[in-house]
């Protein structure tokens, strides 16, 4: 049961390019958002469409991979876990992120594309 605590599945689509650097210790970070969307009937039967936008982190080799493979559109698979971090901005305010965490990613897009 273990394995189950903080684990996220996400399938959506990137809305931009990521964004990939390396830092000075030599590792690689991506940094992206994918979109997921849900559709369901209203309390009128209208088909509803709701999109939600989830920041995601690859670190090391998932990074690699996402940079070379990766762009705005393609749509993928990733397990992870919620992460929360903060940090006070030039004004002093305290700002504060979510983001998933990758631990596995798989390409879903056709390689024909």
């Amino acid at each position: 049961m273990n394995a189950l605590r903080n684990s996220v599945r996400l399938i959506g689509n990137l809305g931009d390019d990521p964004k990939v650097r390396k830092l000075d210790s030599g590792r690689t970070v991506a940094n992206f958002s994918i979109a997921t969307n849900e559709i369901y009937r209203d309390k009128n039967g209208e088909k509803q469409s709701e999109t939600t936008w989830h920041r995601l982190v690859a670190w090391g080799k998932q990074a690699e991979v996402v940079e070379k493979y990766v762009k705005k559109g393609s749509e993928i698979a990733i397990e992870g876990k919620i992460t929360n971090r903060s940090w006070d901005d030039k004004n002093g305010d305290k700002q504060y992120i979510t983001e998933v965490l990758i631990r596995e990613i798989l390409l879903l897009d056709n390689k024909s594309k």
